[in-house]
């Protein structure tokens, strides 16, 4: 089995017939009309429906017929295979893949990214330094000028205020 990602959090059943809500955690929600199947609680599903309201994905799994069946997926993890979900457009990372990345700027480590966090208008990075100090970094071109997944490497150009000053 191809390496499983995390795709979002069943947060609520949807109805009496075993319909679930789902929160995604992806940019694309759209991603789930593409899928066949998902991963949830170590059991695959098949996707028998997929449908859209208020900011939700609604799902209808295979072998979930009921409000019951439904209740008993309430806050699980959601994930599919890493190969099912297609390539990602230029400068687009699965968080999974930048989390432990070592941070640089100017040839200089900051520390290694140890969480992502979104804003609304960009993620941010959470750095964690050798001596447990936090720099949060903005997800965006002026500030990341290079991610190399292969060598666990970022290298970043800090804006003003942006890096304690000791």
């Amino acid at each position: 089995m191809d390496e499983l990602l995390e795709i979002g959090k069943l947060v609520n059943t949807h109805g009496l017939k075993g319909e679930v809500k789902v929160t995604p955690w992806c940019d694309d929600a759209d991603i789930f009309t593409r899928l066949e199947s998902v991963t949830v609680n170590g059991e695959n599903h098949s996707i028998e429906n997929v449908r859209f309201h208020k900011g939700s994905v609604i799902l209808k799994l295979d072998r979930v017929d009921s409000i019951d069946d439904a209740e008993r997926l309430k806050n699980k993890i959601l994930y599919t295979e890493r190969s099912h979900l297609g390539e990602l457009n230029e400068d687009t990372y699965y968080i999974k893949d930048l989390i432990g990345l070592e941070v640089y700027e100017d040839g200089q480590s900051l520390g290694i990214i140890d969480d992502c966090f979104p804003t609304g208008s960009n993620d941010v990075y959470v750095v964690k330094s050798d001596s447990g100090k936090q720099i949060l970094i903005p997800a965006i071109k002026q500030v990341i000028k290079k991610v190399d997944i292969k060598n666990r490497r970022m290298d970043v150009e800090l804006m003003e205020g942006l890096r304690d000053e000791d």
